[in-house]
This record gives structure tokens, sequence and C-alpha cells, in this order.
């Protein structure tokens, strides 16, 4: 029978995985100081007691938008105690009262109990921050928020009421239309700035890539072909660098199972397709519902095949916008929902589109009329079977 003092015995590629891991924040990240630099400066006005402005940043998944923030509000809170910069994860706090809650209990440990009321943790908030504090809250994913509307209105009009502080939002999205769907009276209090993150490039996904591998494996054990092979692939796939780092660790477990004393480039190439099948569940199962009955739509019209499929000049690979919009509808009519508009319909292809998920191109000559022309991005039948337990098909 095998003991765990057997298992840990063995000899292992790696020194310590956890800095391979999404989540682990390096002290130095490359390539995002001018970043860093423009989030300080936006907020170094609550170090002088003075609201900074609210700040929206977007960029796709991986290219370092909360590593960069969490390494500034590492900073921040170590200066000034009248001022502090709190993060919420919005996947987990995804309500205006359970963010409230949230943000109170880090003061007023009691308020966690439930049976308080929103107007009560309203009336802490702004006891609490008229003591000449400055709150800045940090809404990762922020998109993911079911009531965000009630929420900006809520924590940008306290401002009104709170004397001597000052509440500010910090939002961080892979979207770049979420604002879109903001109320105008919550647009029109924000009065943000906003910040693009760029997608790295192969040579900076290489660099962040040996600056992992040198802390979280053992000293040789990975083949620089193989740091190069990830990077490459990486920055062809999307500039993520979180999927870099889930490749090389995947790649890793791959060679260490199979007793090889070194990651090459066929643990990376065997390691890639376990990764995205991987991402894509994750990805997928947090998206918002209709758009996961628009990606479930292109899926079964991908397996299914195009009713178009046979017009002059139509690449069998791509489908019609019109009729996936339609299958889109008679989906909602299945799980007893009210189908969203043309417009939003289109938001939801940009939205999936930005997450590799799918890819659209205008139709060519030969097709009549002007559409757009769509591609699922994975295998139709994975994404299918991951959708079909989510939307209870």
């Amino acid at each position: 029978m095998t003991s765990f003092q057997e298992i840990l015995s063995k000899p292992s590629i790696f020194k310590d995985n956890s800095v391979l891991s999404p989540h682990y924040v390096p002290l130095n990240l490359p390539f995002r100081d001018s970043q860093i630099k423009e989030i300080m400066e936006i907020v170094s006005l609550a170090l002088k007691n003075q609201k900074p402005r609210n700040l929206f940043i977007y960029g796709k998944t991986g290219s370092g938008k909360t590593c960069s923030v969490k390494h500034v509000m590492d900073k921040f809170n170590s200066v000034n105690p009248a001022s502090l910069m709190i993060y919420l994860n919005s996947r987990i706090y995804n309500s205006r009262y359970r963010i409230m809650q949230k943000i109170m209990k880090q003061f007023i440990p009691e308020l966690e109990k439930s049976g308080f009321g929103l107007p009560h943790l309203y009336e802490k908030l702004i006891e609490f921050t008229s003591k000449g504090k400055q709150l800045i809250v940090v809404l990762d994913e922020i998109d993911m928020i079911k009531d965000l509307d009630e929420l900006v209105y809520t924590l940008t009009r306290a401002n009104d009421e709170i004397k001597g502080g000052g509440i500010s939002i910090i939002g961080i999205s892979n979207k770049l239309s979420f604002k879109n769907e903001l109320d105008p009276r919550s647009k029109s209090s924000l009065y943000e700035t906003e910040m693009v993150f760029p997608p790295y490039t192969s040579n900076q996904l290489q660099h962040i890539l040996l600056q992992r591998v040198e802390k979280g494996f053992e000293k040789g054990s990975v083949e620089s072909s193989a740091i190069n092979l990830a990077a490459a692939i990486t920055a062809q796939e999307s500039g993520d660098a979180r999927y870099a780092l889930k490749l090389i660790l995947k790649a890793g477990e791959i060679a260490q199972q199979n007793s090889k004393l070194k990651v090459n480039d066929e643990d990376v190439e065997l390691a890639r397709k376990r990764v995205e099948i991987d991402l894509a569940a994750e990805t997928i199962a947090t998206l918002p519902f209709n758009h996961q009955l628009v990606l479930y739509a292109i899926a079964f019209l991908s397996i299914n095949g195009s009713k178009y499929a046979r017009l002059e000049g139509f690449n069998e690979e791509f489908l019609f916008s019109g009729e996936i919009y339609e299958e889109y509808e008679n989906l909602t009519k299945k799980v007893h929902k009210k189908a969203r508009s043309v417009r939003w319909y289109k938001e939801y292809l940009n939205d999936l589109e930005m997450l590799g998920l799918i890819t659209t191109t205008p139709s060519g000559k030969g097709v009549r009329g002007h559409t757009t022309l769509i591609k699922l991005g994975g295998s139709p039948q994975d994404i299918s079977d991951l959708l079909k337990k989510t939307i209870l098909l």
C-alpha cells in the first residue's frame, strides 16, 4: 500500500509550484511599471485626504490588471492608516448588499451577522468615512455584480453625505462594453478615469515564464525551448500570462507523471489541449446567462449544421449571425426566459469574441447582403457538453 512518506520521498522537478499559480503576486511585475505608476498617482490623493477619481481598468484576461492593483494596494495600505484600499472579487461578492456587508465587517465585525438591513450598513459606512477616512473599493470583475447600477449609485452618491472623507471605486473588467449596461444616472455620477492593459507579447511572456520557472522549478529541469514554445503559443492565442503559467505548470506535471527529469517541447504540446479545456470550462462557467445561451446556440448549430451551408460563397466553418440569433430565441423559450434585443445580442458576440470563445468576420463577396460570420473558437462538442449542465438543457 502506498504511503505519504513514499510519495514525498520521490524526486520532484518542482521547487515551489505555488509561484506558478495565477494568484501569486510577485514582488516585481515586469512590463507593468507605467500602469502601476499611473494607478499609484491616481490613488495617492487619498493619502492627502482628498478623494481620488473613480478608476476603471480594462484588458483581456491575464494582462496583469489584478496583480498590478494588488501590488499598489499592498503599498498603499502600508502608508497611512486613515486611508484604506479594500479588494473584493465580484464573482463571490456579487450584489450590493454582500459588498456593503463585506466592506463594513472589516471595521465592525458584528455586522457580518445576518439581520442588518442595507440602510443600517449604509449609515455605518457614512459614519465611518466621515471620520476623515478615504476608502477605495476595488471591485474585480465588476461586470459580475447583479445590481451594479444600485451599487455604483449608492457608493458614488454617499460622498454627498460624507464630511471629511470619501469613497472611490476601482473597477476591473475584461469587458470594454460593460458600462453600456449602466443606467444613465449611475454613469453620470462616476466621473471616472479609464485605463486599458495591453496583452503581453511573446518576448514579454518569455521573460515572465523565465522569472517564475527559476522560482518554481528545480534548476535545469525545464528546457529553454519549452519556455519559448509556451510563450509563443500563448502570444499567438491571447497574450494571457495566466494561460502561459498554466501551460508550463501542466507541462511540468505531465513530465513528472512520466518520471522525466526535464520538461521539453513535447510536454508543452500535451499540456496545451488540457489547459485549453480547463480554461474554456472556467470562462464558460462565469459567463452571464444570456452569453451562455448565445454560445450554446453557436455550438448547437456547429454540430448540427447550418441551413445556409450550401449557399454559394459560404465557408462551412462559419455561421450566419441571423440564424444564431434565431436559435438563441428558440433556446430562451425552452428555458422560459425572454430573449434580449438584437442590439444586446451583438454586445454578447463582442464579449464572447474578446474572451476568445468565438471569432467573427464580415461576410465577403458571393454572399447576398451584408452580415457577420461567426465561428466557434473551440470544440463544439466540448463546449456544448459544458453548457448543457449549466443552462439545464
